[in-house]
């Protein structure tokens, strides 16, 4: 199922035929070494992520899902919003496979959360969490719309900068 289309990129959910390729990119540490547990996931850490993710769509309607090249048909990795329980805000997020960074993938799926997040379900803001470290991540933040609004510590003691928006008008 389409949930969101920009002019490059399809975002949609996660099915079984996306898990060896998405397995493979939550495997490589440059990828997961911003995330919560910077170690490379191992094939069953990677099926529960896809399917956490496949379960917030269920429950909230929305999820961070499977990034696909329109192009190509290539899964590039996930993306979009995210709210699970004590989160301090909507998310925008997104996390890629090398072979994709620098191509603006990031910004493009950003750009166009930001605005479903807004538009349709009616959000009066949107956050991202990144880790102090990515740099990448956080000029991709700004590049969206995204202001510093200070530092965020989990429920599990992970620190995180706090990026985010409100909705004008």
């Amino acid at each position: 199922m389409t949930l969101l289309e920009t002019e490059r990129l399809i975002l949609r959910t996660f099915t079984p035929d996306d898990f060896d390729a998405f397995a493979e990119i939550m495997a490589d540490p440059k990828v997961t070494r911003y995330l919560g547990d910077p170690t490379p996931r191992s094939r069953p850490q990677a099926w529960r992520a896809m399917a956490e993710c496949v379960g917030h769509q269920h429950l909230r309607g929305f999820s961070q899902s499977a990034v696909i090249e329109k192009a190509t048909g290539r899964l590039l990795g996930r993306g979009g919003l995210w709210y699970p329980e004590g989160w301090p805000a909507l998310e925008v997020g997104w996390v890629l496979g090398r072979f994709a960074w620098g191509r603006g993938y990031a910004t493009e799926l950003g750009r166009a959360s930001v605005r479903y997040a807004f538009e349709v379900l009616g959000a009066d803001e949107v956050c991202s969490l990144i880790h102090p470290d990515n740099q990448r991540s956080i000029k991709v933040a700004e590049r969206i719309g995204h202001e510093y609004w200070g530092e965020y510590v989990g429920p599990d003691g992970h620190r995180s900068l706090l990026y985010g928006q409100r909705r004008k008008g």
